[in-house]
């Protein structure tokens, strides 16, 4: 029998792969979710594409899949304070964000919503407010979204789908705890419009988690010699005792458009991770310690 999980079931299977070994094998990727346009047209008490952003942010924040990131007017802010700190108006000193530091996004996720349906049955019971239909065991609301995952470095569509958002759906359990753009957040929860948002935004992340074994991960060798040092931490989900791949990559690129089609990796070494750090790992070499340089590649080993 298919289940169909709400957020709160998608949440305890992350939880659960989180305390059972998401830090030992489960390698993350920073991510950055872009606001959502609102093709449907659709108002209300908030704006539907800047809170469903919003509440996607949380949710991969509390996945525990990925290195999440501010969205995009987050990450604008913190430009606008370093900018003031380098202009000189501002008192220095090890309080004043620093330039230059800022972790890119490896994957964007952007989309939109494409159509609202207040009621799903075309039922009458309850009453109008605020524009949804509040009360009545007949309706239900619908919320329908494109949702795409992209490469950062390409600008390539690395996966999309589609989700509908079901207000009624069972076992709907959200522990969605931001503000919301320009609503209540009791409200929001409480709104049927809110709870399909959530719905959509659980099933989204269990799309966006289930593509990250599609994506090629990597890291860099940024020391070498008798102690290895790759660029890699506990933030990436790496772990002690992982093994990887040390080599060096050649991108094969298209002559007429530049493009990168593919790369392979020429392995010379295999190395094992000894301790780590939030930001890097040491490892030992198991393998061509010797033919182990500095800003060569390291992935995976199978």
């Amino acid at each position: 029998m298919k289940r169909q999980l709400g957020i709160a079931g998608v949440m305890s299977i992350l939880a659960f792969s989180l305390a059972t070994g998401a830090d030992s094998g489960n390698l993350r990727y920073s991510i950055s979710v872009a606001k959502f346009d609102n093709e449907a047209g659709w108002s209300g008490q908030w704006e539907i594409g800047s809170a469903f952003g919003e509440i996607m942010t949380d949710a991969l924040q509390q996945s525990k899949k990925f290195i999440v990131l501010g969205e995009k007017d987050m990450r604008q802010e913190a430009m606008g304070e370093q900018d003031l700190a380098t202009s000189g108006r501002t008192a220095g000193g090890k309080k004043a964000p620093k330039t230059g530091q800022m972790t890119p996004a490896q994957l964007l996720v952007k989309g939109a919503v494409t159509h609202v349906q207040d009621s799903t049955t075309g039922g009458g019971a309850g009453v109008s407010l605020f524009g949804f239909r509040v009360g009545g065991s007949t309706d239900r609301t619908e919320v329908n979204v494109t949702i795409y995952i992209i490469d950062s470095t390409t600008g390539q569509v690395k996966a999309s789908t589609k989700v509908v958002g079901k207000a009624g759906r069972k076992g709907l359990d959200v522990g969605y705890s931001g503000s919301v753009v320009g609503a209540n957040l009791a409200g929001f929860k409480k709104n049927n419009v809110g709870k399909a948002c959530e719905d959509a935004v659980a099933q989204a992340v269990d799309f966006l988690t289930k593509q990250l074994e599609k994506i090629p991960w990597e890291g860099t060798v940024i020391k070498a010699g008798d102690k290895i040092i790759i660029n890699r931490g506990s933030r990436e989900g790496v772990s002690v005792d992982q093994v990887f791949n040390v080599g060096s990559v050649e991108n094969l690129t298209d002559n007429d458009t530049g493009e990168v089609l593919d790369s392979e990796m020429k392995q010379v070494g295999k190395i094992k991770v000894t301790s780590v750090k939030e930001k890097i790992a040491y490892c030992e070499a198991l393998e061509g310690q010797k033919k182990i340089d500095k800003n060569m590649t390291v992935q995976p080993a199978d």
